[in-house]
């Protein structure tokens, strides 16, 4: 999934909030509620992940050169959305059993 489709269907679902609190009255509720929700998504996203998924990132090294290129630019703080692209694109280039 692609940054992009994230960030249009994230509006949506926030053009959506807007409108159902405009029709309940509660316009500043909701957008409060709006404000919380990106920001928990956005501090989700931009976090380091665990330790564990480095030993997964060095199991992953050296397979495909496309996963390594994204691994190379995520490297030495790996975030979760950098390892969801990294599994993506390894996942992608795995042979199916």
């Amino acid at each position: 999934m692609s940054l992009t489709l994230l960030l249009s269907i994230g509006i949506i679902i926030t053009v959506i909030f807007h409108f159902i609190g405009v029709y309940a009255g509660a316009k500043k509720i909701v957008w409060v509620a709006i404000i919380l929700i990106w920001a928990g998504a956005i501090s989700v996203a931009t976090s380091e992940v665990k330790p564990k998924a480095y030993d997964e990132i060095k199991q992953m090294k050296g397979k495909y050169p496309q996963t390594d290129k994204i691994i190379n630019e995520s490297l030495p703080k790996v975030s979760v959305y950098e390892m969801i692209l990294i599994k993506n694109s390894f996942l992608r280039h795995e042979p199916k059993e």
